[in-house]
């Protein structure tokens, strides 16, 4: 049973703590430039209407305490600061209490701003981060053995995510059923970028084929990530590049 074996997967820890702590960074800095003009006390969806009418409800925030755009900057930038040291790999250097406290403190802040963001903050990549981040707080430090029950739940996490991905597209419109959702995708789609143009052109049978691979990567390949290796890591890539 080498695949309950903590030896093995400190580099996976590795992995999981800096990575997730490198999207919280740039989350963190995004929210600082981005939060004020949209959510501020004269943003687009003022914070402090939205917490007067949530006033009593148990929505986990610290603005419930107070709000302020000065504040808000102060948590953002601590967040930030706190995310860069994970980075580094300075708290996992230390006790193993030490990282859970760094993440647990940047978790929360970003817990806070996610509750009263909106619709600004209603897209599922901010719980899958929030999820994401409350695991990497368990992963504990170089003292100690790289904990084998957080891996595998990461590992849960992630077949989550891309199988109920492929399952939306399944049980949603039916050009995901007969393959022609990508005649359609790279000229609708929320946040086009330089390639889209030349991707939406390409032949439509290519098109095909691509939908028919994204099922393949959503709704077969996840269960691989529970195999032994090296086909879990091979399942991995294939996330990866599918998600690129």
């Amino acid at each position: 049973m080498d695949w309950l074996d903590s030896t093995g997967y400190e580099l996976a820890r590795q992995v999981l703590q800096r990575g997730i702590a490198a999207v919280y960074l740039v989350a963190l800095v995004s929210t600082a430039a981005e939060f004020r003009p949209l959510l501020g006390t004269k943003g687009l969806l003022p914070v402090p209407a939205y917490l007067t009418r949530i006033a009593g409800r148990r929505v986990p925030t610290l603005f419930h305490w107070h709000y302020s755009d000065t504040l808000m900057q102060v948590i953002c930038w601590v967040g930030a600061a706190l995310a860069a040291l994970l980075l580094a790999g300075v708290p996992q250097a230390g006790p193993p209490w030490l990282p859970m406290l760094v993440f647990g403190l940047m978790w929360g802040g970003y817990l806070s701003i996610v509750n009263v963001g909106q619709v600004f903050y209603g897209f599922g990549w901010e719980i899958l981060l929030l999820e994401a981040g409350f695991l990497a707080a368990f992963l504990g430090s170089d003292a100690v053995p790289a904990p084998v029950t957080v891996i595998w739940l990461s590992r849960w996490l992630l077949f989550r995510l891309e199988f109920g991905a492929g399952l939306i597209k399944l049980r949603g419109d039916s050009c995901w059923r007969d393959l022609t959702a990508l005649y359609y995708h790279h000229e609708t789609q929320p946040m086009p970028n330089p390639a889209s143009r030349f991707f939406h052109h390409l032949p439509k049978p290519l098109h095909k084929a691509e939908v028919a691979g994204n099922h393949f990567a959503q709704l077969v390949v996840p269960f691989f990530l529970f195999a032994p290796q090296p086909v879990a890591s091979v399942a991995a890539a294939i996330v990866i590049v599918t998600q690129l």
